[in-house]
């Protein structure tokens, strides 16, 4: 017989450098508002690790002939993997991932990632826009790497709770 206690864990917004912070409200929303500014290293070893978990093993993600024989400048990161750590800011500062409702982008350039060390993705999240009827902000993203810009028109829309007793999360009834 186990005799060991266990309280599941409560799921605690935090942002990437720990410190616990409150949901975000979409009444304290405003169009241009910064609401997070990540930076995510990705090195091969990312990489290997994606696409084991993806079961993504196309050579151009790990094998540099590959990759030039391809046309590429060398070895890229996954587009699922960019897109996937481009959004962890904006789930990371609603306190819900299930609060996205739609997410899309367009790649503009590919991440080279170099056989040794890392380059870094940095990403900033802005409020695009705020529809309090619908109950939703759209997020606007940022993604690059140095000056390069690697995610184009990134957009997620996220249905937040208005911080009103009497109006529904998302604006569902």
């Amino acid at each position: 017989m186990n005799t060991d206690a266990h309280t599941p864990a409560q799921p605690v917004a935090k942002e990437p450098t720990g410190a616990v912070h409150p949901p975000i409200d979409l009444t304290s929303l405003t169009k241009g508002q910064e609401i997070a500014r990540t930076t995510h290293p990705l090195s091969r070893d990312t990489l290997v690790r994606y696409a084991g978990a993806s079961g993504d093993f196309n050579p151009i993600h790990y094998n540099d002939t590959a990759a030039t024989e391809a046309g590429l400048p060398g070895v890229i990161a996954h587009g699922m993997l960019t897109m996937g750590i481009a959004i962890n800011g904006v789930i990371e500062a609603i306190g819900d991932p299930t609060a996205v409702r739609s997410y899309s982008v367009r790649f503009t350039s590919p991440i080279e990632v170099p056989a040794t060390g890392e380059v870094l993705l940095e990403v900033v999240a802005v409020v695009g826009a705020v529809d309090e009827e619908a109950g939703t902000a759209r997020i606007d993203l940022t993604a690059q790497v140095g000056e390069t810009k690697v995610l184009g028109r990134a957009r997620a829309t996220v249905a937040l709770p208005t911080g009103r007793a009497d109006a529904p999360v998302g604006g569902a009834a």
